[in-house]
């Protein structure tokens, strides 16, 4: 990412947060009627201690000079969360990732692999900083789809979900699956702010599907969302599940996603079942 793609990214995450909060959620009054949502920039301003026209200036994308505090404030005022706060660091400071890092592929260990063959009735994957799926275990083949026969290029979770009709069609809540995902995807995209090719990556996915635009510019951010996801499986019908991400300790940046049952559902059962038909 160069320097003013960083700061576009910068100047368009500030805007939507801000554009997020009513003014009775700092503690402003409501006022008259507003020709834009969420605060203005002078309230940012005020509460975070800054002048108006500086902040404009770094909303505006401008390559300002801005100390952790300030930042630390902004954070406060636009009510970020952890992964948030990080984001909006790492693009305000133009952090970059190593070339090592950006070159490094990925690698899974015996006992990743292990892994997902022990969680034999827990669809499981494991994904690549860029989303690219690396591994998956049977379950996940048999809930979501045969992952060895879609082409190695287009074998990524984000690419996936936005242009497979067939995993629309299984996801009840796509929305929330889809935003998800994109909140995993962005804090990666702040992280490694020196490689060109998530910028690349957004151009492309704009173009294949309208769609991710509009999510896109929610600006979320998590490191390992929790999501509930709801899916009508041709086979097994309804099946519920939670989404546990964990990130796997070391330098390739892996990261292990687990659909495990809902609690009170039939869904184990249905997984079981499931497995065994193919056994």
């Amino acid at each position: 990412m160069n320097n003013d793609v960083r700061l576009l990214a910068l100047s368009e995450f500030l805007k939507t947060h801000r554009a997020k909060l009513k003014p009775n959620e700092v503690g402003l009054p409501a006022g008259g009627r507003r020709r834009t949502p969420g605060l203005r920039r002078e309230e940012v301003a005020q509460l975070s201690g800054v002048s108006t026209t500086w902040y404009t200036w770094l909303e505006q994308g401008r390559d300002i000079s801005v100390s952790p505090q300030v930042l630390d404030q902004i954070a406060h005022t636009l009510q970020l969360n952890e992964d948030e706060r990080k984001y909006l660091f790492m693009l305000a400071h133009g952090q970059t990732a190593s070339s090592a890092a950006a070159e490094s592929p990925p690698v899974m260990s015996a006992a990743t692999n292990l892994i997902l063959s022990e969680f034999r009735h827990f669809p499981t994957m494991v994904s690549d900083r860029r989303c690219n799926i690396v591994g998956w275990n049977e379950a996940a083949a048999r809930v979501f789809m045969d992952f060895s026969l879609v082409p190695t290029d287009e074998r990524n979770i984000i690419w996936i979900l936005f242009t497979r009709k067939e995993f629309k069609a299984l996801a009840v809540n796509w929305s929330d699956f889809v935003r998800g995902f994109l909140a995993i995807f962005r804090s990666y995209y702040g992280q490694y702010v020196g490689d060109p090719w998530y910028n690349e990556f957004i151009v492309k996915m704009g173009k294949a599907n309208p769609e991710f635009r509009n999510f896109w510019n929610h600006n979320d951010v998590s490191s390992a969302p929790e999501v509930f996801i709801e899916f009508r499986h041709a086979k097994a019908g309804k099946m519920l599940f939670d989404l546990t991400s964990l990130l796997i300790q070391g330098h390739n940046d892996l990261r292990l996603s687990v659909y495990t049952p809902s609690a009170g559902s039939d869904t184990e059962e249905k997984m079981r079942q499931l497995m065994r038909k193919h056994d």
